[in-house]
């Protein structure tokens, strides 16, 4: 019975910590979203799935600078493959008001990237060129360092290619680790000792 109390109390103290300490200046965010991810288990055997690792410097309190790389398939049995790509810059600002952030342990975001994408489906037209996204995202931190997050998000992509342009409205689930920079120098000393 002690240790089912210490073990509440723990995650009370947990739950109760303010989300800022992770969004200082300085820290690292490293982690990845998942989305349109279907495994068909009918006869056409369809798979589709698009993964996009970011990773991101604090380089303010509540904006983090970085980079993200996208990745995207869609495949079906007699249709092909489709494949989807990007590989670009990302800007993130977390919104700190607490009339905007309900929940204690979760922060507002605003996501915005630039880069190379294409959309290449197996049928269809293609595009390849600049890639543009932007949109609204939420994260609720489960920890003082993990956070459980999703993103509504338009990505455009303008270029060349069968068709000049493509648009989309994507939303993804996704978990971001928040390291704070002095603890992975410390990581860093130690092992090299």
């Amino acid at each position: 019975m002690k240790k089912v109390i210490i073990c509440l109390a723990a995650t009370g103290l947990v739950f109760s910590m303010q989300a800022s300490a992770q969004i200082q200046k300085g820290n690292l965010l490293v982690g990845g979203d998942i989305a349109n991810f279907n495994l068909g288990l009918d006869g056409g055997g369809n798979f589709s799935a698009q993964i996009d690792p970011k990773v991101a410097w604090f380089v303010r309190d509540n904006l983090a600078i970085g980079g993200y790389l996208s990745l995207g398939i869609n495949t079906a049995k007699g249709n092909g493959t489709s494949v989807s790509y990007g590989v670009g810059s990302l800007a993130r600002y977390y919104l700190s008001s607490d009339a905007i952030n309900v929940l204690r342990n979760s922060r507002f975001f605003l996501e915005g990237t630039i880069g190379i994408a294409g959309d290449n489906p197996a049928v269809g037209n293609n595009t390849n060129g600049l890639g543009l996204g932007i949109g609204p995202g939420w994260t609720y931190f489960i920890t003082p360092n993990v956070g459980l997050e999703a993103l509504l998000k338009y990505n455009g992509i303008v270029g060349f290619g069968s068709k000049p342009t493509s648009n989309d409205l994507g939303l993804s689930v996704g978990f971001q680790i928040y390291l704070p920079t002095a603890r992975l120098k410390k990581i860093a000393k130690d092992v090299s000792n």
